[in-house]
């Protein structure tokens, strides 16, 4: 199959079976905006909840959910009023704007010259003067728009976790080193919004704060790059498809800083940033609002600013890598009614058991003899421990079939042999493979099926 096939077949695969929708489509949409449908809430749900327990079930990292809108001066110290900018030009031609830096990347806005680059046109001298454009969104709070009651969407969700150090680390009585998790939505208004889910203006961040002693942040940035590529290839992720790009330009507050890049279809891509953010952010918020932000070691008796190592992961761009990385299509042979044998195409999610939106899958052979009724009552009793879906809607090969394409990894079947003696076959997603349980053993089955 080719890559460039790959992101559209996904957009297709994600409307038709409820992972991600257009936002306000029956308006023409909303561009770099989009829906997580029924399947789509409960994959992205099972990604947080998978990246919640890795980081949280430890016992020197705390949770922590921080407000969206913050004090502007929070913006201020962060150097985001300052310098969270992109260079943007616009089209004479078109009218159309496009980020500077990425003009070798984008398409020219013009209908006229589809399939053109937009650097093309930039050569021949289309574009105005680059100028600088914030990417935050402004808004206000009360009545009155001015100066004086600004706030800003927040366009990350680290700034929440630093202004808390003081909050967190008393609260939950920690010591050094220890780290704030948080998973919550951040906002930019990007210039140019591209492929699917990756670069759009809403979105959820999955960050760690961990805070250290200055001496020790090789170590641990060493440590969590580590842990943070283990936890990709443990839900799935192939780990040739994964790369480590080491920046040789940093940021101003970083000492250091990788990306873990995903190869998607249009190439290598950053789904999480690790960075040695020394004490910067700290020291910054201590300068802005007067609050020391320190730690005091009782043993040392050393009063100090930690360095902070950090781990921020896209929720929404690992969702998109999961779902791309489990798509796939196979031919597979099928008996049909006479006997004889044929092929088809079998699309198929390889999700991790963990992610899959749906765990399981009941079906009745046939619409009679009790059947549905054997089939309802497994589904209600499942559904104490799982997400299920019920269908006896068409054949059972076609029942399989949408069951794949929404990566759901056992399929349950009642049939005329459960009538004699309580059992029915249970079918896993990527080997096809069917064996015969005891009725009373599934959530037992699937739970250590689960079991990671």
């Amino acid at each position: 199959m080719a890559k460039v096939d790959i992101t559209e077949k996904v957009v297709s695969l994600s409307k038709r079976r409820g992972f991600v929708f257009q936002s306000s489509e029956i308006y023409g949409g909303l561009n770099g905006c989009y829906d997580y449908g029924p399947l789509g809430v409960e994959l992205l749900k099972n990604v947080k909840e998978a990246w919640w327990k890795d980081m949280t079930f430890r016992e020197n990292i705390e949770g922590l959910d921080a407000s969206i809108l913050m004090h502007p001066r929070v913006w201020e110290a962060s150097g985001h009023v300052e310098n969270f900018t992109d260079p943007m030009v616009d089209c004479k031609e078109c009218k159309c704007r496009f980020r500077a830096d990425i003009l070798e990347e984008i398409d020219c806005g013009s209908k006229a010259y589809k399939g053109r680059k937009a650097i093309k046109c930039q050569q021949e001298g289309k574009f105005t003067e680059a100028r600088n454009f914030n990417l935050m969104f402004k808004s206000h709070i009360g009545p009155m728009e001015d100066s004086t009651n600004v706030v800003y969407l927040r366009p990350e969700t680290a700034q929440g976790i630093y202004v808390n150090f003081l909050n967190v680390k008393e609260s939950s009585r920690q010591k050094l080193p220890f780290g704030i998790a948080q998973i919550g939505k951040a906002f930019r208004n990007e210039i140019n919004t591209k492929n699917f889910l990756f670069r759009t203006r809403e979105f959820e961040q999955m960050e760690m704060q961990f805070f250290i002693r200055p001496e020790e942040d090789a170590k641990w940035f060493e440590y969590w790059k580590e842990q943070r590529i283990n936890w990709f290839v443990k839900y799935g992720i192939k780990r040739e498809k994964l790369n480590i790009h080491e920046h040789e330009k940093l940021a101003h507050y970083a000492k250091s800083a990788v990306d873990i890049e995903y190869e998607f279809p249009f190439g290598f891509g950053e789904i999480e940033g690790i960075h040695n953010r020394t004490d910067f952010d700290l020291k910054r918020h201590t300068e802005y609002s007067g609050k020391r932000l320190e730690y005091f070691d009782d043993q040392t008796k050393e009063k100090f600013t930690p360095y902070v190592i950090e781990t921020s992961a896209g929720a929404s761009r690992s969702f998109m890598a999961f779902l791309i990385n489990a798509y796939d299509e196979e031919e597979v042979t099928k008996e049909n009614s006479d006997g004889s044998k044929s092929t088809e195409m079998r699309t198929i999610l390889h999700l991790h058991p963990a992610l899959a939106p749906i765990k399981v899958a009941v079906f009745p052979l046939v619409n009679r003899d009790g059947m549905q009724d054997i089939a309802h009552n497994i589904t209600e009793d499942l559904r104490n421990n799982f997400k299920v879906f019920y269908d006896d809607s068409g054949a059972v090969g076609r029942r399989y079939r949408r069951q794949d394409e929404c990566g759901t990894p056992f399929c349950v079947t009642v049939d005329s042999e459960t009538l004699e003696n309580s059992t029915v076959t249970i079918r896993e997603r990527d080997s096809m493979v069917q064996e015969r349980i005891s009725k009373d053993k599934i959530t037992e089955y699937i739970h250590e099926k689960l079991r990671i």
